[in-house]
């Protein structure tokens, strides 16, 4: 029996006639647009023969389909598609994504679906469809279709008399022009084989509706055709090589970002039974870096910091949802393996070291096109967009590459306005950054601006800091030692983890969907806190601020993400009293003055606590004091002065001069004498 063939036009209008689609032929003239948005499944539901054919001879099959559209477009609005030349219908959600590594040969001329994120977009530029060329010699008007990267003059003058063979000129006002943008796509973090290079693909955006719609750091799922184009060189001929690229069909933006990570109902029900576990927080904590022992409070706001808060976008102000963590430890206390193991597991998770982590780099870079224009290319803070970004090593950094961070960890965007590129592009991303302390092992006596090489202004807007000591302890080292053997012995992590490490990358997923809010009870216990450790300076004059509404705000994350763990929608007291503990182990190890033994945020948010501030406070006032008569005072004599009036220590005097005059707030007019600026 002969399988009678049907006409594929015919196929797409019967498919079109469905009360879905000519509900959204109507919305396309209430819309002004030209183009139709058809879920690839319900082709494959109508006719898989169909849909098939499509994926296989798109050039074709598209052309069918479009004239199909236009076709169902008359019969809705006559008026509206006498207007039009054209109705395009464009394809989305294929039913498989091709990694983009896989593209090849056996790919040219298919319609597929490819998935990565924007690197680099060029500007939207008119490209001409139909050029018109005018005769210079009979001046006789001819039209011309265009394809390819060079505009095509016409052979010899379409006017029988002429027939010329001599110059055109072209005519701008006759030929018909569209937008055109070049994007560039890269492998998602997360579908990278371990130790290979991400790979690139261009991708070609024509029309209106489909150029701007995306931007550098955006994930993205691009279905179109797949093209081999020989480089253009030079010289005569050409390469044997081809270069693939995707003429785009449809470009659909995963604005949700990692909340859009595919869960079977099976994997839901399993993951809806484990947030009903009363342990849930613990079997969580006990997941994370199974292979690393100990440091059971570091691993927990490594949690709190994947699962996040919920950011707030108000008229005047955003407040940021994710948090920054940082962890400050001797060499050797698995900080580097806790942020890879970090990078790997978090949804967008990023590992960037600073010793090779430029500004650009890690924000945005400007790069100049073949073609002469400019174009952005995201860095890896962009890249990282909703995601958690793990900076080792973060004080190797050079100075001028570490001030690209400081408007990332509050306002999360990065601006860029460098070679006529004004843009402000999307950073909305968690950091987790590990330093070094500055003289080799970490100083107990000494402050943590003293001990690390971070200036102030990256080190305030860490919502926790924690420090990693390497100290013998006799039962601890047991521990590990055995910890450590058993790991070598088994080639495997001795202890089992309460969840498998693909389950908890969904479960991660699955919670970024919850945004829990404050009960009354969790405000209130916050509230209570707050005004309970301000109320310490109140109570005692002289004595230094323990807290600001940073660490509030830094509270209220910490609720929050406490809260999304569980797949609650409220944040209760349980939350606002695991937030208050964590907080107070932070500021025990970095916000406690070492002189007087209380808490001074000061340490964190200056960089001086209280009891230094007076000190050189005083230094000053005795310089102006002894200086009126000669303009300078002798430093010998004034650290005697220091001591006799004060009880400050001669070598801390001299510590303190030191500091000052580093500062620029005083100099040696001359060795041995001092002045204030």
């Amino acid at each position: 029996m002969v399988e009678v063939e049907v006409d594929p036009q015919q196929s797409f209008e019967d498919f079109l006639k469905q009360d879905k689609y000519r509900e959204r032929i109507s919305q396309m003239v209430v819309t002004n647009s030209n183009s139709l948005v058809v879920d690839f499944e319900d082709l494959l539901v109508f006719d898989i023969k169909l849909a098939e054919r499509l994926k296989e001879k798109p050039d074709e099959y598209l052309n069918h389909a479009n004239r199909a559209a236009y076709s169902q477009l008359e019969i809705e609005d006559s008026e509206y598609a006498s207007k039009l030349e054209e109705a395009i219908l464009r394809f989305r959600n294929l039913p498989e994504a091709t990694q983009l590594r896989l593209l090849g040969a056996a790919n040219i001329g298919k319609l597929v679906m490819v998935e990565g994120i924007i690197v680099r977009a060029s500007p939207v530029q008119p490209q001409v469809l139909r050029a018109a060329f005018k005769c210079k010699r009979c001046e006789t008007t001819s039209y011309i279709d265009q394809s390819g990267p060079f505009l095509k003059a016409p052979l010899r003058c379409e006017n029988p008399t002429c027939q010329s063979k001599g110059t055109f000129e072209f005519l701008q006002e006759g030929s018909t022009f569209i937008d055109y943008q070049q994007i560039r796509i890269q492998e998602r973090p997360e579908d990278l084989p371990p130790g290979q290079l991400p790979r690139t693909l261009n991708v070609k955006l024509i029309s209106r509706d489909l150029v701007d719609k995306a931007r550098p750091g955006d994930h993205i799922a691009v279905i179109g055709i797949v093209r081999a184009v020989a480089p253009v060189l030079p010289t005569p001929g050409k390469l044997r090589v081809f270069r693939l690229h995707i003429d785009a069909n449809f470009i659909d933006v995963e604005s949700k970002g990692p909340e859009t990570a595919l869960v079977s109902p099976e994997e839901e029900k399993k993951i809806l039974e484990l947030s009903q576990d009363p342990w849930i927080h613990r079997n969580i904590i006990r997941s994370i870096a199974p292979s690393i022992y100990g440091y059971e409070t570091i691993k927990e706001a490594i949690t709190y910091l994947i699962f996040g808060g919920v950011p707030k976008h108000l008229a005047d102000i955003s407040i940021r949802g994710e948090m920054n963590v940082l962890l400050v430890g001797d060499p050797g206390t698995a900080k580097s393996q806790l942020l890879q193991y970090v990078s790997a597991i978090a949804p967008r998770g990023l590992y960037t070291s600073g010793r090779g982590t430029t500004a650009a780099g890690l924000t945005a870079a400007v790069l100049r096109e073949r073609g002469g224009g400019m174009t952005l290319e995201a860095g890896a803070l962009v890249l990282a967009d909703k995601g958690v970004a793990c900076i080792d090593e973060i004080d190797k950094m050079r100075p001028e590459d570490r001030v690209a961070i400081h408007e990332v960890m509050e306002q999360h965007t990065v601006s860029v306005a460098k070679g006529g590129i004004v843009a402000t592009l999307n950073a909305r991303t968690a950091i987790l950054a590990a330093a070094n302390p500055s003289l080799g092992r970490y100083d107990a006596y000494k402050t943590v601006t003293e001990n690390i090489n971070l200036p102030i202004t990256i080190l305030s807007r860490f919502d926790l800091i924690f420090v990693l000591k390497d100290t013998p302890q006799k039962e601890l080292d047991e521990k590990m030692s055995t910890h450590i053997l058993e790991i070598h012995r088994r080639r495997a992590a001795p202890v089992e983890t309460p969840i498998p490490s693909d389950l908890l990358r969904k479960y991660i997923s699955y919670a970024k969907n919850v945004e829990p809010t404050l009960s009354e009870g969790a405000i209130q216990r916050l509230k209570e806190f707050y005004l309970e450790m301000r109320a310490v300076t109140e109570k005692i004059e002289g004595s230094p601020i323990a807290i600001t509404a940073r660490q509030l705000e830094s509270l209220v994350r910490l609720t929050e993400a406490r809260a999304r763990i569980a797949l609650r929608k409220e944040v209760t007291v349980e939350d606002a009293e695991a937030a208050i503990a964590i907080m107070n182990k932070s500021l025990e190890e970095v916000g406690i003055d070492m002189s007087t033994h209380m808490r001074d945020i000061d340490i964190i948010m200056i960089g001086k606590p209280k009891s230094m501030q007076d000190k050189l406070r005083r230094i000053l006032d005795e310089i102006v004091a002894m200086s009126k008569e000669t303009g300078m005072v002798e430093r010998k004599l004034l650290v005697e002065t220091l001591f006799n009036k004060y009880k400050i220590e001669i070598s801390e005097s001299q510590k303190l001069i030191g500091r000052l005059i580093r500062d620029g707030t005083i100099y040696e007019r001359r060795p041995g004498f001092l002045s204030k600026v």
